[in-house]
């Protein structure tokens, strides 16, 4: 289907619906499923998904339905995320991210005394002593994942740090620390490992008109992968050899399937917003999603010829500010932001394409948010297409009345 008539079949399923609204197409959604199964099939790997890229509990059950032997288990949050979670029925939990709020570490001990696997991130000494008193009085043993930074550090340059801020246990000799540290408490246990290279899974190396940039950027993540593998790999196998019983060998995510999948001591990999395929992840060289979630704001006026000005639109993605973080302009093809005024809060201005479909007042314009499931925080429902119908609604974290963080 050209991208003309992608924007027609859009335009007719939703010209007498509410704007703004969101939607998925589950022809696409679905084709990124099989796609990343296959992918891990190939590497011999289950997947993990991760809950912050797809907010919306049907389309996770869903998922799971698809290919049960493939996907395993989620990557949450938050914790209080992760009981809700539980409440609708999941099990086999990673929290991605550490937490010492005692109504937290209250919800951990009743998941994991209700018969649940649930894991708690850790990366220091502190966050296995709370855990650990609060196992003591709870007579349990608290299920830790120990998270080693997968960062790259050029030349062994410790001043160059390429990726996130998250663990400060980077090598083995910190690493095996903690565990001891672990070993020596009761009411804990770390049992999981985690190594997420997102620097290399989030590091579109494929743009358009960008050549230079792309070598660049392909060199450096072949060069990190090599680094951040064999550090991985030598950290589990000698706290293996230690008496670590790792449950979990963790890497991920969406755009590091392949790199990751190689790896042999990896037992899973994490994949959230490739199945969403959002504005972020259009350009990768080794791994291709279809775009598959978008939203759609109404043409109030028309400014000027050549010109047309929707209504909302400015859903802008965390992180770092940049123009990256903007909305993608998908259909009509073309469209294109004025620069003094990009997406904004009440209106978005547009400038048209030549090509361009005539486009009346009242006419949808469908967009891609830069990122996954923050999509999600901004609309209660998602519209669902199948077979270029209409298929029903399913309802967001928000729908659902839940906000986390």
């Amino acid at each position: 289907m050209s991208l003309s008539q992608t924007y027609t079949t859009y335009r007719d399923l939703f010209r007498n619906q509410r704007l703004p609204l969101a939607f998925v197409d589950l022809d696409k959604f679905d084709a990124n499923v099989a796609y990343v199964a296959d992918l891990a099939k190939e590497a011999g790997k289950t997947i993990r998904l991760g809950s912050k890229s797809i907010r919306c509990v049907e389309l996770m059950h869903r998922i799971f339905a698809a290919d049960p032997g493939t996907y395993r288990g989620l990557l949450t949050f938050t914790v209080e995320e992760t009981a809700w979670l539980v409440a609708q029925g999941f099990d086999d939990l990673i929290v991605a991210y550490p937490s010492v709020q005692p109504s937290d570490i209250t919800l951990l001990v009743e998941m994991t005394r209700a018969g649940k696997q649930v894991w708690l991130m850790v990366d220091s000494v502190e966050h296995l002593r709370f855990l650990s008193a609060a196992g003591q009085r709870a007579g349990l043993v608290l299920h830790a994942c120990l998270e080693v930074d997968m960062a790259y550090h050029p030349l062994n340059l410790s001043s160059v740090h390429l990726g996130l801020r998250r663990s400060p246990v980077r090598t083995l000799e910190q690493a095996r620390a903690l565990l001891r540290a672990a070993t020596a408490l009761p009411g804990v246990r770390i049992d999981a490992i985690m190594g997420y290279e997102g620097h290399v899974a989030g590091m579109s190396d494929n743009v358009p008109g960008a050549a230079l940039k792309n070598a660049v950027m392909r060199a450096l993540k072949t060069d990190s992968v090599r680094e951040l593998t064999a550090r991985r790999d030598r950290i589990v196998e000698k706290l293996r050899a230690e008496g670590a019983d790792f449950k979990i060998i963790n890497g991920g995510g969406s755009g590091s399937l392949l790199s990751t999948g190689r790896d042999p001591l990896v037992t899973e990999i994490t994949v959230g917003s490739g199945f969403y395929a959002s504005g972020l992840f259009h350009h990768y060289k080794d791994v291709h999603f279809q775009p598959s979630a978008f939203f759609a704001i109404q043409v109030v006026r028309i400014p000027a010829e050549g010109m047309i000005t929707c209504q909302g639109g400015g859903y802008i993605a965390s992180g770092a500010v940049g123009a990256e973080k903007l909305p993608v302009p998908m259909y009509p093809a073309g469209l294109k932001y004025l620069s003094l005024e990009g997406a904004g809060e009440v209106q978005t201005p547009f400038i048209l394409p030549q090509d361009c479909p005539r486009l009346e007042l009242g006419d949808p314009v469908f967009l891609q948010h830069a990122k996954a499931g923050e999509l999600c925080e901004r609309f209660n429902d998602l519209w669902l297409v199948k077979d270029g119908r209409l298929a029903g609604q399913v309802k967001t974290y928000r729908g659902a009345g839940m906000a986390f963080l």
